[in-house]
C-alpha cells in the first residue's frame, strides 16, 4: 500500500482532501483545493509514537508534513483524524508502513519532538509548582514574548489578543476589537475621574481604550515583559501617560485597593483551577463598594471534560499549563467570592470570526513572520489558530463574559433597573 493511500483510508475517502506523498504516490480527491503532503518518512516516525493530533502536529511543525489551502478547511474535513487513531486505523498505517523498507525504519526512528514544543518532564521552563509566580512567568513568556512585530502582523492596529465582538457580520476586525473594548467599558459603567485595574492587560488595549474613551485612570499589569515595554511605548505616543499605565508585574503583586472596576480579559484561563476561587477573591478585594468585575474568558462547554490535556497540541506548544472550566463552574465561584452575578453571555462566534481574522493576517504576511520567528514558530500559531477557529465553530470551546458587582452597605448594586450596555438599533 502506498503512503497516500494509507493516508487516504485513515482520514476517510470522503474528506476532500488530496494526498500526496515524497513516493509520488497520489490518493484522495485528486485536485482539491486543499491538499496534504507527506514529505518525508520521517513523518510517520512522528506519527508511530504519537498516534493522533500530537503526532500530526509534531510532524507538520517540523515540516515533514504540510497543508496546502486553507487550513481551517483542512481541519475541518480531516475531523476523524484529530484525535486518538483507533486501532484499525493504526493496523492500516502498519501494513503500509511495513512494505517499505524506508518507512519502517523511519517508523522505529523515535525522533526528539520539534524544539517549540514544551515538554514538561524535560524542559526547565515548567519546573516548579504550577501557577506558582515563577512558573507563570515562564509559561506566559513562553506565548507571548514570541516578538511584538510578529503579533502586529497577526493582530492588526489594535493589538487585541482576545476575541472581539462584532457589532454586524460586515464588521472589520478592528471595528470589532473597539466595540469588545466599548462593551466592557459600559458593562463597567466607566465614567470619567474612575479607576480600573485591568488584570493580564495585553498590550494595554483596554488600559488605553478606558483612559482615551472615558477619561478613566487604568492600571494594567503583565507577566509579559515584552507586552509591557510595547504597552507603555504606545500609551506615551498616544499622550495617555497622566492616565494610563502598564506594568510587567504579577496580578497578585498588586498593592493599589480601592477600584471603581476590574476588568479580566483573558487571564482566568492561565489561573488554574485551584486557584480559581482564590483569584475572584483577590479582585473582589480590590474594589469598593459598588465597583464591578467582567470576567472575559475561554471556556468547556460543560465540567465533563478535564481542565487540561497535558498530552495535548494546545499545552505542549501554545498555552503551557493553561486550564479551561465550564461556565456554570467559573460563575459559581464568582458568586462565592461574594460578587453578585447581574449578567452573563457567550460570545463563541465572535471568537471564530476574531480567529478568522487572525488567521488571514498571517497568511498574508506567511514569509515575514518566517523571517522574523522562524519557520516552526510560524507554524505553531497557523495550526494552533486554524484548530482554535474550528474549536470554537464546533463548540468544542466557548467564550462567556460575566459581570458581578460587590455589594454596598444594605445589599446596594448601584446598577440601573435594566442593563443599557448594547447602544440602541434602529428601527
Amino acid at each position: 500500500m502506498k503512503l497516500a493511500e494509507a493516508f487516504e483510508r485513515v482520514v476517510g475517502r470522503d474528506a476532500q482532501v488530496e494526498f500526496r506523498a515524497y513516493d509520488d504516490s497520489r490518493a484522495g480527491a485528486l485536485g482539491a483545493d486543499v491538499r496534504v503532503e507527506v514529505r518525508s518518512p520521517y513523518a510517520v516516525s512522528y506519527l508511530a509514537h504519537a498516534p493522533g493530533a500530537l503526532g500530526l502536529a509534531r510532524a507538520y511543525v517540523a515540516g515533514y508534513l504540510d497543508v496546502h489551502g486553507d487550513m481551517h478547511t483542512a481541519l475541518f474535513r480531516m475531523q476523524s483524524a484529530l484525535g486518538e487513531l483507533s486501532w484499525a486505523d493504526k493496523r492500516i498505517l502498519l501494513r503500509g508502513i511495513l512494505g517499505d523498507p524506508l518507512l519502517r525504519a523511519a517508523a522505529l526512528t523515535r525522533l526528539d519532538p520539534p524544539p517549540q514544543e514544551v515538554r514538561p518532564a524535560r524542559v526547565p521552563l515548567l519546573s516548579g509548582l504550577r501557577h506558582s509566580k515563577r512558573r507563570d512567568a515562564k509559561a506566559i513568556s513562553h506565548h507571548y514574548d514570541v516578538s511584538n512585530t510578529f503579533y502586529e502582523w497577526v493582530l492588526g492596529p489594535s493589538m487585541a489578543y482576545t476575541c472581539a465582538c462584532f457589532p454586524s457580520e460586515d464588521a472589520t476586525l478592528e471595528q470589532a476589537q473597539f466595540h469588545k473594548f466599548d462593551l466592557v467599558a459600559r458593562k463597567l459603567g466607566l465614567r470619567e475621574g474612575m479607576r480600573l485595574l485591568d488584570v493580564g492587560c495585553g498590550w494595554g488595549g483596554m488600559v488605553m481604550h478606558a483612559a482615551r474613551e472615558y477619561g478613566v485612570k487604568a492600571l494594567g499589569v503583565t507577566l509579559s515583559k515584552q507586552q509591557a515595554e510595547w504597552a507603555q511605548k504606545a500609551i506615551a505616543e498616544a499622550g495617555l501617560s497622566e492616565l494610563a499605565e502598564v506594568r510587567h508585574l504579577d496580578y497578585r503583586d498588586v498593592k493599589e485597593d480601592g477600584f471603581d472596576a476590574v476588568s479580566s480579559i483573558g487571564l482566568t484561563e492561565h489561573i488554574g483551577k485551584a486557584n480559581v476561587p482564590g483569584y475572584f477573591s483577590f479582585l473582589y478585594g480590590k474594589l469598593k463598594p459598588g465597583g464591578r468585575m467582567l470576567n472575559h474568558c475561554i471556556t468547556r462547554p460543560d465540567d465533563s471534560e478535564p481542565s487540561i490535556r497535558e498530552e495535548g497540541f494546545i499545552n505542549r506548544y501554545v498555552f503551557p499549563d493553561g486550564e479551561l472550566e465550564g461556565p456554570g463552574w467559573l460563575i459559581s465561584r464568582m458568586n462565592d467570592a461574594g460578587f453578585e452575578i447581574r449578567h452573563e453571555e457567550n460570545l463563541r462566534e465572535h471568537y471564530a470570526k476574531t480567529l478568522t481574522g487572525w488567521c488571514r493576517n498571517l497568511d498574508d504576511h506567511w514569509d515575514e513572520a518566517v523571517a522574523e520567528v522562524g519557520e516552526g514558530t510560524a507554524r505553531v500559531w497557523r495550526l494552533y489558530m486554524a484548530g482554535s477557529r474550528l474549536g470554537f465553530d464546533l463548540n468544542w470551546i466557548q467564550l462567556h463574559q460575566v459581570l458581578g458587582v460587590k455589594l454596598g452597605e444594605n445589599g446596594r448594586s448601584d446598577m440601573p433597573l435594566r442593563p443599557a450596555f448594547e447602544p440602541p438599533t434602529a428601527g
